[in-house]
């Protein structure tokens, strides 16, 4: 008998996927190779920089060999130029999840994207498309003010959002200011009406959700270090500089504005020196996780398993019983 929490689907037939959810550095897809080993099952990125071709050490891809033993969909399927949404990272997971189903097999997403979590089980929020004036008029107060007035001023009229939003996320900002200014209702109240139009167990298959979350805060934080600087070792900074040499990106590109990579890139733009770049990236992946973390506790029938005592054996054989 397992004691995992399976959440509901659609009907009590409907097929099991996995997720396995976690802030960064918490052993993510160490967890999902090892199922992958004990069960036939297909692995679906779930993050938004592992998307991108050419950026490997700073979003910590699983290397060649890895991905050939055990292939992940979603991996290395645009360029940094590019862009990918979260409506079409739900579009692309649903279709693998389906083809993955009708194989007999089940599927595993496994990442940090906790957007797209979220998009894939309630669906997109249904937002109108705003004004270009609008949009130009954002652009230009945000020229002229700056981000730290464009964050604080979301925080007047949409304190969920600015909270949820970082300060840096210079995109998402401008987005949920656009929206305001067009309708004059908040981001927060178009996802609540969301919410209340689709229910989660609308989603066309049950769920087990396993949340890797840990208790201890310095542990995580030893943890990230540790992984950057292995990174740099790695040689992380030549990876950026690779992309800064391009000439056709910039700073603003979501996959430059990744955690690492907008640190990086500004230390080579010369915004601020090595030790301090380096320190920077730190504070950043450690606020990146205390994101995930709070996102994480709100999802709905989670298993919260601390992965720095984490029993990867017990796991296993919980979700052996289940899916066999």
């Amino acid at each position: 008998m397992s004691d995992l929490i399976i959440q509901p689907g659609e009907s009590d037939d409907s097929p099991i996927v996995v997720f396995i959810m976690g802030a960064t550095a918490t052993g993510k897809t160490d967890l999902a190779l090892a199922l992958c080993d004990v069960l036939p099952s297909d692995l679906i990125s779930v993050d938004s920089a592992l998307v991108y071709r050419t950026m490997d050490i700073g979003t910590a891809k699983p290397d060649q060999q890895t991905l050939k033993k055990s292939p992940h969909r979603l991996i290395d399927i645009i360029d940094p130029a590019e862009v990918y949404s979260a409506g079409q990272f739900t579009e692309d997971a649903l279709d693998l999840m389906q083809k993955s189903t009708m194989n007999n097999r089940t599927p595993v997403l496994v990442g940090g994207t906790m957007l797209y979590f979220n998009t894939l089980q309630k669906g997109m929020a249904n937002m109108p498309e705003v004004d270009a004036s609008i949009r130009q008029a954002i652009e230009l107060e945000a020229k002229t003010e700056g981000m730290p007035f464009m964050h604080n001023r979301l925080k007047k009229v949409d304190p969920v959002s600015a909270e949820r939003i970082h300060p840096n996320d210079t995109q998402r900002i401008k987005r949920a200011l656009e929206l305001f200014d067009f309708t004059g209702k908040t981001l927060t109240e178009f996802w609540a009406e969301q919410a209340q139009n689709q229910s989660e167990n609308s989603f066309p298959y049950r769920r087990i959700k396993i949340a890797l979350v840990p208790e201890d805060r310095i542990e995580l934080r030893k943890r990230i270090t540790l992984r950057l600087d292995l990174m740099l070792k790695q040689g992380f900074i030549e990876e950026v500089e690779a992309l800064f040499k391009r000439g056709d990106l910039h700073a603003e590109m979501p996959s430059i504005r990744a955690v690492g990579y907008r640190q990086a890139w500004a230390y080579l733009a010369g915004d601020y020196g090595y030790d301090e770049m380096r320190e920077k990236a730190i504070i950043a992946t450690a606020q990146l996780a205390k994101r995930q973390m709070t996102w994480l506790r709100k999802e709905g029938d989670c298993n919260f398993i601390d992965p720095i005592a984490l029993n990867t054996e017990k796991v296993l054989k919980n979700l052996k019983f289940l899916l066999s």
